[in-house]
């Protein structure tokens, strides 16, 4: 291997280090931002001190290296935009925070409020009249992972039901769904 290929290949990997990283820091300051949101302080507070360490670890090395190789740049620029992909991805599976979920309905109120009850989850109805005449509101404090598995219930008892979420800023108390039994691996650690 040649002087030449062996710089280059320096080069990838010092490129590829700098992108990760940026992926990295760009994804904790998304996931820190979203729990500032959500009041979750001591989440931020860990995040941000993370995200910032990474940060000034990339910027103090690049800052030189961009003047010699102006890709390097554009490296880190990819890695900023990647890195808002991936903290969005992240969030959305780690789903932080509570939801109000509205459900309208015509022609099954009983019906979707039992099944989400019967599932652990606390239903409010309330009547009101629409455009066809009188619908029932079925109104649940939820967490945004639950909302899934909620929608899921709704639509196949009413597939014609209309239904809204908003966020929910803070939450008193929040019927969460049964608990369902320990499998896997989660079993095998709790038995220990």
């Amino acid at each position: 291997m040649d002087l030449i290929s062996q710089i280059g290949t320096i080069n990838l990997l010092y490129a590829m280090a700098v992108f990760v990283a940026r992926v990295t820091d760009v994804s904790l300051g998304t996931l820190r931002t979203i729990a500032i949101v959500h009041g979750r302080t001591t989440m931020s507070f860990w995040l941000g001190f993370f995200e910032s360490a990474i940060w000034l670890a990339v910027v103090s090395t690049i800052v030189q290296a961009v003047q010699q190789q102006p890709a390097l740049g554009i490296v880190y620029a990819f890695g900023f935009a990647t890195g808002n992909l991936v903290g969005i991805k992240i969030e959305k599976v780690i789903a932080l925070g509570h939801l109000i979920l509205r459900i309208i309905t015509r022609d099954y109120p009983e019906q979707i409020a039992a099944a989400m009850r019967e599932k652990g989850h606390g239903v409010t109805t309330f009547t009101g009249a629409g455009r066809s005449g009188p619908v029932t509101e079925l109104y649940v404090v939820c967490r945004r992972r639950d909302l899934r598995k909620l929608l899921q219930i709704v639509l196949a008892i009413d597939p014609d039901a209309f239904y809204v979420t908003e966020q929910a800023g803070s939450v008193s108390n929040v019927c969460r769904p049964i608990m369902q039994p320990v499998t896997g691996w989660r079993a095998i650690i709790k038995k220990k």
